[in-house]
C-alpha cells in the first residue's frame, strides 16, 4: 500500500549524475552525461514535495512537484523545465512492496503520442536511482531515454 510518506527518502540535498539520449525515441541515439545538485522538501505532512534540480552546467534547473492523493493512494508526479514554465503531463502510480516506484502517463514528443514511465529504485538512505522511459506502441515496449543517480550530499 502506498503512503503519504513514499517520498520521504528524498527529502534533503543530492548530487545528481544524468544520462540522456540525445534523441529520446531513437534507440541508436548516443548519451549525453552532466551533474546537477537537487534539493527536496516535505509540504503537506508528507502529503506533497518539491524537489528542485540545478543543472547549472546545461544552464536550466527543473522541478518536480509530487502530490499524494489519500482516496486513490496513487502519487502524481508533475515535471516542470525552467526553459519552458510549463507543466508537463503528470505521471500517476505508486511504490510496491519491494520498494520499487512506477508512475505512468501520457504525453508528446516530437509531435508523436508517447506512454511515459517513471521508475523509482535502489532506494537507501544515500542513494536513490530514477529513470525515464517512453513507449510509442502503448507501452508494449520501453525505451530508457534519461537516468538520474542520486547521492546524498554530506551535511554541512
Amino acid at each position: 500500500m502506498s503512503s503519504p510518506h513514499d517520498f520521504d527518502f528524498f527529502f534533503g540535498n543530492w548530487d545528481v549524475a544524468h544520462r540522456r539520449r540525445t534523441d529520446f525515441l531513437d534507440p541508436a541515439s548516443g548519451w549525453e552525461e552532466f551533474t546537477a545538485v537537487s534539493r527536496c522538501w516535505s509540504l503537506f505532512d508528507g502529503a506533497a514535495n518539491i524537489d528542485e534540480v540545478d543543472c547549472a552546467g546545461e544552464g536550466v534547473k527543473g522541478l518536480t512537484l509530487r502530490l499524494f492523493d489519500r482516496e486513490t493512494e496513487q502519487w502524481s508526479l508533475n515535471w516542470s523545465s525552467s526553459r519552458s514554465g510549463k507543466l508537463f503531463p503528470p505521471v500517476y502510480g505508486r511504490f510496491g512492496a519491494d520498494g520499487r516506484g512506477e508512475f505512468y502517463g501520457d504525453d508528446r514528443h516530437d509531435g508523436k503520442a508517447v506512454r511515459v514511465r517513471f521508475v523509482w529504485s535502489d532506494i537507501s538512505a544515500s542513494t536513490a536511482h530514477w529513470e525515464q522511459a517512453f513507449s510509442v506502441d502503448e507501452g508494449r515496449t520501453w525505451l530508457t531515454n534519461w537516468s538520474m543517480r542520486f547521492t546524498r550530499r554530506a551535511a554541512s
